[in-house]
Parts: C-alpha cells; structure tokens; sequence
C-alpha cells in the first residue's frame, strides 16, 4: 500500500501521518499531477493495481476494509 500526498503542504501531510499512525509508505506530489493522472479528484479514494499497473479496481469515499480484502483474494 502507498498513499499519495497532494493536499495543502509537505508539514501538514508529514503532522497527518505522525498523528494518525500510519504506518504504509506516504509519497508527496504537490503537482497534483498524479492525482490527474490516476483519475482522483478527492479524499478518501483507493484504488488496486495489478503487477502491471493496470487498475483493477476503485473506491471512491470511506474505503470499506471488506472490499478491499474481497478485491485482494
């Protein structure tokens, strides 16, 4: 799992993953450039790539932890 950052500054988002516990890898892109290129448009969303990077599935809003371990299997 990688989160990406775009949203309001480099030391908010590194305050967000200290106070939150967030242990997955966080990248930041203050382009929004690989939001756009991903088809995000707000928070929460996630998506599952396969080893190609090809998307095989999104979510939009509160991500719920049953379909994302229903996608894996």
């Amino acid at each position: 799992m990688i989160g990406v950052g775009t949203q309001d500054s480099l030391g908010l988002a590194q305050s967000f993953v200290e106070s939150t516990g967030t242990t997955f890898t966080m990248l930041w892109d203050p382009t929004f450039e690989s939001w756009r290129q991903l088809g995000v448009f707000g928070q929460p969303a996630g998506m599952l790539l396969d080893a190609n990077g090809a998307i095989l599935t999104t979510w939009r809003g509160g991500i719920p932890q049953s379909s994302v371990l229903e996608a894996v299997a």
